[in-house]
């Protein structure tokens, strides 16, 4: 039907736009402390962009990506994340020109073709820092510490906080031969993802939602044992500058993410009070996308936080704000006269910085102060035969029904005075 949305959309109402500024606020709050920039890339790029970036044999490239030919022939995709937009962002506009490290972050929809859940739809909104241009570990700390604070600001105490390492191109290649000596002889025990992520990327078998509880899994060779000692060194200096911060986590072996440009540094934070969708928030470092996609080598660290799930989690646990959209005042004109005396007034109270609205039906005066109490106004400024002649304004206090008269030239100042 053409009333309704597509499946997996949906519209953000009136009513529900304090809750999303409330989030936005505090992100935008936080990121300013951190000295991040605020980034706002195209909601579509290249489809080999994201082939490239987030690698191909991921179900986001194989299966979750809304592309499409436009009409020259070039095939197109809606983002499905952020991170390779600002990457490509970063090089086509040479930002590494001004400064060594640049602190991003972003804020806006993405699209993946997937199950509508609770916290995910086919549109989506994520909240994503990236830093880029420096490979100092102290810098993964920052970034997870930023994600933290973030989620803490909103009230969100209860937070598991998991971290991991998926080593580099050296000693991955290691890993891999081990997990798939290990799998080998379990490939008709695992689902059809992880058949075919075997010969792909085997380490997604690892944090399989269908395979993980299996028992054989305990088994799997963890990473840990096949670190090369630049990545060692980088995980435990990570964990240094995290207990420096007082921060908690737990070492997951098993958490790998689930696209292809992650090295070392891996990290997730869940919400436990959400059960089986708990994360929200998750990242990790990225030193091999930006030669990946055309630019010199550069190692970065970021991490992407999904809106629709924070906001679960806070109307879950009562923690959204009472916001109360209260206007100064509503004007009720009785007559064709009051009625452009009252547009007058109306124009001249939003000039000076007054919330203010009034009655464009040509309703009878009961049905007019019945809309003021409706809109939730501080005052009814009540325009009539007397009024227009007088040159005053009636004024009623709409909370303790206490009612004045007063001049048109200084009701200005009063409804000012008393909206402070």
């Amino acid at each position: 039907m053409l009333t309704n949305a597509p499946r997996g959309t949906k519209d953000i109402l009136p009513s529900q736009i304090e809750n999303w500024l409330f989030i936005e606020n505090n992100i935008r709050d936080i990121c300013k402390r951190y000295c991040y920039e605020e980034i706002r890339t195209p909601i579509f790029e290249h489809t080999e962009l994201f082939q490239r970036g987030i690698g191909e044999g991921t179900d986001v490239v194989d299966k979750e990506m809304y592309t499409f030919e436009d009409r020259g022939g070039r095939s197109i995709t809606l983002r499905p994340e952020n991170t390779a937009s600002a990457v490509r962002a970063y090089l086509q506009n040479k930002l590494f020109a001004d400064k060594s490290l640049v602190k991003l972050f972003y804020i806006g929809s993405m699209f993946r073709y997937d199950r509508p859940q609770a916290g995910r739809l086919r549109e989506f909104h994520q909240f994503g820092v990236e830093a880029l241009g420096e490979q100092n570990p102290a810098v993964d700390a920052e970034v997870i510490l930023l994600a933290v604070d973030f989620l803490s600001s909103l009230g969100l105490n209860d937070l598991n906080l998991k971290i991991n390492t998926v080593g580099c191109p050296k000693c991955r290649p290691i890993y891999r031969q081990k997990l798939q000596h290990f799998f080998s002889d379990k490939l008709d025990s695992l689902c059809h993802d992880c058949q075919s992520r075997f010969d792909k990327n085997p380490m997604r078998i690892l944090d399989c939602k269908n395979d993980s509880d299996k028992d054989f899994m305990q088994d799997a060779p963890k990473i840990k044992d096949c670190l090369c000692d630049d990545c060692r060194e980088h995980f435990e200096s990570v964990q240094k500058f995290l207990k420096s911060a007082q921060i908690n986590f737990v070492i997951d072996d098993k958490l790998v993410r689930g696209l292809d440009y992650y090295t070392k540094t891996a990290f997730e934070i869940q919400y436990l009070p959400l059960g089986a969708q708990s994360a929200v928030a998750g990242g990790g470092r990225y030193d091999g996308l930006i030669e990946e996609i055309g630019g010199n080598p550069t190692p970065a660290v970021g991490f992407a936080a999904g809106i629709e799930r924070i906001l679960v989690a806070l109307e879950l646990q009562k923690l959204l704000p009472s916001i109360k959209n209260q206007i100064d005042a509503f004007i009720v004109a009785v007559g064709d006269e009051a009625e452009k005396f009252a547009f007058e007034l109306l124009t001249k109270l939003r000039r000076n910085n007054l919330t203010a609205s009034m009655d464009f039906a040509k309703r009878s005066l009961k049905a007019q102060m019945k809309q003021a109490g409706k809109s939730d106004s501080k005052f009814a400024l009540i325009i009539g035969e007397d009024e227009i002649k007088n040159n005053t304004v009636t004024v009623k206090n709409l909370s303790s029904s206490e009612q004045q008269t007063i001049s048109v030239d200084d009701v200005i100042n009063f409804i000012g005075k008393c909206s402070k």
